[in-house]
């Protein structure tokens, strides 16, 4: 888990520095769309990228999920 601890600390700092948010931030939009569990998944292909292509590939996966979220809402709202 120690390789894991570290490589997770470096994604969640590159994002941090690419987004410019606070770490607090940053954990708390990690664990709302299980970014750690992401990191530690895809560490074979993650770990082959530089920082910014990481900070990238999260951010993208986030705002897949925002407005995935986003689209469940609208569904949620037309359906009451």
């Amino acid at each position: 888990m120690n390789g894991n601890a570290e490589f997770i600390t470096y994604c969640l700092e590159e994002y941090k520095a690419a987004q410019g948010m606070t770490g607090k931030e940053v954990i708390t939009l990690f664990k709302r769309y299980n970014i750690i569990d992401y990191i530690v998944s895809c560490y074979g292909a993650l770990h082959t990228m530089g920082g910014l292509a990481i900070a990238e590939d999260i951010e993208s996966l986030i705002e897949g999920m925002k407005q995935k979220e986003e689209k469940e809402c609208r569904i949620t709202d037309t359906a009451i």
